[in-house]
């Protein structure tokens, strides 16, 4: 989120790492199957067995000690071979001859002594022979013709003024010397031109102290780095005196020190030696200070000095003035400074108005205490205070009051904390960005922000929400809140200039689907990794994001999974459905409503009109009487048809029956069946009305409205009218004795309704003259079974 000033600085470390792969990064971007690493594998020779389409080669940090022709020949298409670290002690440059496409080539830390000078392809760009055991500097003629090389590694163990003659008209990028092995003979002064690099690398031996006195010269050098320094107070002019040859040109502008031991003393006067120099950008790395650390005199003189950096500094001086040693630093005349991975526990604040812009202080042991109360800060722009020990919020908006042109504070990885709940921090109004990520921060950090503030990084700290009643985030662009605890997607009614929101690794199951609606301006949405809950809420937001550009929600869909319930856990967001009928609660209660009403409105019809109930007991009593018949013996069911006929009638039409119906039946010697002379004693009604129904070929129904109103009389219609299906045959005789109109007859004998309308009744008539017919039809109705039924009375008998 906050940019580094110093990146466009041009380190001689950076460009020296950057031509020392350039051949590399290019080469791995070809297919993988062209690439063989068999490095660390404890090889003593080049394997055989190589793919001969094979572009990069890797075998270095091996055994290997010699090299031969038929190792490389038949990689016509080889580009990059790497072979630092074996132990080859001879090389054979012809042994390359046939590798035209050849652009890197790595010898670096082997056993090399000599080589053996021939023609090599022109199209190698990279070439390193250092770190090996050449008396010499190892230049063949032939390397003048290498006009696409860029960068050249050499080693040895003296140096002669010509010795780099073959390569001087080569506009090479980078030169790297490795001397932890040069001596030089007592009253001897040697010297050494090169011509036409931009880069000049020089390595000493880590363990001794420096004594190199050879003057080089370079042409248009830009950029000098120096590995392995060790110097005291005793020789420390010697540096000083080797370095007067190499910097006093206006062309050199980056200057490295890496992997340096110096005395405080000594590093001041280096200080004080490149103040004056063309030098505008000065790097140390891997600084160690010894001996001990007292006040020196410095004198800042005007410089064209523009960053000083200092990175990973070691000091071994444990009792020393603390004002000694900030002094030197808190006054220098120069826009940027950095002093990071260092044990530096304070920093003085400048005495007169301060020429910094940029600061950064990574990585220190700096307390709330820093430059409070420091009012000669004045145009500094960025601040950097990471990875330091600074614990209150309040204070640390308390030190920025004076520095009236910070745009840029980036406080991250401390232990900052904000409790207070009247919200009185005192900022200075220019800060625009702000980072507070990896603290120890809740909630009430918003109250407590810069009031023009338009980038916030609070990602990794404690945060649950933001308060409703913030005020003051009007001018916020760009939210960073990943890795919190927070349960909901933020709106943006009171970051109304919000663009820029992330909030991935948080909390948040069910996102809000108004959040679209709610931030117009969002221009980028980064909300993947957390726990979602794949509900109906869900599926609104999901269907929000399929409304917005797929430039707007990063990581969609890859981060966006769903993590309950267990059945879709893993499951894409954008694959995730549910049905419109279990999300809409009105369309189901539609769907399970309405049917159970329209059901429940059916069975109360069917009660209260078609007496259901009734027409459910009587099922019951006849399927239980049918299970018990079952149960009988086949010997006895066949003797249970005693009657012709079984009579049902209502008490009301008892004499009719009496003086007329049974007289005229049984003098045709026709056996009746009556339940006042039949029904069997301790038996139920029903069960007896079920028995003489069975036990009668025929059942006679004598029909008047006195039958209609008799309840018995339809049990007994229902039962002979259910036997009748059961049976298969037609068994029902029906009587009207007197009219009975349709609309007396109750809704809940719709069966004796149907069984009027559908089946021929036999109609007693008034006059005596028709009464013949009537009884002839009568007896007609049992002609077909009467023999039968005789036949089984006499096997009854």
């Amino acid at each position: 989120m906050i940019k580094d000033k110093e990146s466009p600085i041009r380190s001689c470390h950076f460009v020296y790492t950057v031509a020392l792969v350039f051949g590399t990064i290019i080469q791995f971007s070809d297919e993988s199957e062209f690439v063989v690493d068999m490095s660390k594998t404890s090889l003593v020779h080049v394997p055989k067995d190589l793919p001969p389409n094979t572009k990069v080669l890797d075998l270095s940090q091996n055994n290997i000690s010699e090299l031969h022709l038929s190792d490389v020949s038949f990689l016509s298409g080889l580009k990059v071979l790497r072979l630092s670290h074996n132990k080859i002690q001879g090389l054979d440059i012809s042994i390359f001859k046939f590798n035209h496409d050849l652009e890197y080539l790595d010898l670096s830390h082997n056993q090399l002594q000599k080589i053996s000078c021939h023609p090599i392809t022109t199209s190698l760009k990279h070439l390193d022979l250092s770190f090996n055991d050449f008396n010499a500097l190892p230049i063949c003629k032939e390397f003048g013709n290498l006009t696409q090389l860029n960068f050249l590694g050499l080693s040895a163990t003296k140096l002669e003024q010509l010795d780099l003659l073959p390569v001087a008209h080569l506009h090479l990028s980078c030169i790297l010397l490795d001397l932890e092995d040069y001596y030089m003979k007592e009253n001897k002064k040697e010297s050494l031109q090169i011509l036409n690099t931009k880069k000049l690398h020089l390595v000493f031996h880590p363990n001794s102290f420096f004594s190199v006195q050879v003057k080089i010269s370079v042409n248009s050098l830009g950029c000098l780095q120096l590995t392995n320094i060790k110097v005291n107070d005793d020789n420390c002019q010697v540096l000083l005196k080797f370095l007067s040859g190499l910097t006093g040109r206006p062309t050199l502008l980056n200057f490295t020190l890496n992997h340096m031991e110096t005395t405080w003393k000594c590093l001041v006067k280096v200080f004080q030696f490149l103040w004056p120099k063309p030098v505008e950008y000065l790097n140390i790395y891997n600084l160690t200070i010894v001996e001990s650390i007292d006040e020196e005199d410095f004198t800042y003189y005007k410089t064209t000095l523009k960053s000083l950096k200092i990175e990973y500094v070691t000091n071994e001086v444990f009792i020393f003035s603390q004002t000694a040693l900030y002094t030197v630093f808190s006054e220098m005349n120069i826009p940027m400074l950095t002093i990071s991975d260092t044990p530096f526990i304070h920093m003085l604040c400048p005495q007169e108005p301060s020429t910094f812009k940029f600061l950064n202080f990574t990585q220190n042991a700096f307390t709330d205490s820093v430059f409070q109360n420091c009012d000669t800060l004045t145009i500094l722009e960025t601040f950097i205070l990471q990875k330091n020990e600074l614990k209150d919020l309040f204070k640390t908006s308390l030190m920025t009051k004076g520095m009236l042109s910070l745009e840029t504070l980036d406080v991250s990885w401390n232990s900052l904390e904000y409790d207070r709940r009247d919200g009185n921090c005192t900022w200075v109004g220019s800060i625009v960005v702000l980072n507070l990520s990896s603290n120890a921060l809740t909630d009430s950090v918003f109250r407590c922000l810069p009031p023009r503030i338009k980038v916030l990084d609070l990602h990794n700290n404690r945060i649950r929400s933001i308060p409703k009643d913030v005020t003051g985030l009007e001018t916020l662009q760009e939210l960073n809140l990943a890795s919190n605890s927070l349960a909901h997607l933020p709106g943006c009614g009171i970051l109304s200039s919000l663009s820029i929101l992330i909030i991935d690794y948080n909390s948040i199951s069910n996102p809000s689907a108004d959040f679209f609606q709610s931030c117009q301006k969002i221009r980028s949405l980064k909300a993947g990794n957390n726990p979602f809950q794949c509900s109906c809420e869900l599926r609104e937001f999901i269907q929000s994001v399929g409304q917005v550009s797929s430039d707007v929600v990063e990581g969609w869909p890859e981060s966006y999974k769903c993590d309950y319930p267990d059945s879709y856990k893993g499951t894409p967001l954008k694959d995730f459905h549910v049905s419109e009928l279990s999300c809409n609660t009105a369309l189901l209660i539609v769907t399970i409503v309405v049917p159970g009403l329209v059901l429940a409105v059916a069975v109360t019809v069917l009660c209260i009109y078609l007496d259901l109930p009734w027409y459910l007991r009587m099922v019951c009593q006849w399927t239980q009487t049918r299970r018990r018949a079952r149960n009988v013996p086949l010997e006895e069911r066949q003797r249970t048809l005693q009657f012709h006929a079984f009579i049902s009638y209502s008490e009301h039409d008892s004499a009719w029956v009496k003086n007329e119906l049974i007289p005229n039946l049984e003098k045709e010697d026709i056996r009746i069946c009556l339940h006042e002379r039949n029904f069997v004693a301790g038996k139920s009604i029903v069960e007896n009305i079920i028995n003489c129904i069975e036990k009668s070929y025929k059942s006679i129904f004598v029909l008047s409205p006195n039958f209609v109103q008799s309840e018995w009389c339809h049990y007994e219609l229902y039962f002979a009218h259910h036997n009748l299906f059961h049976e298969g045959s037609d068994n029902l005789i029906l009587i009207l004795l007197e009219p009975i109109p349709q609309n007396t007859i109750p809704d809940r004998y719709h069966k004796l309704r149907a069984l009027m309308a559908q089946r021929t009744y036999l109609e007693w008539p008034k006059e005596k003259g028709k009464h013949g017919l009537f009884w002839a039809n009568i007896r007609a109705a049992f002609n077909i079974k009467l023999r039968l039924v005789t036949e089984n009375d006499d096997v009854k008998g």
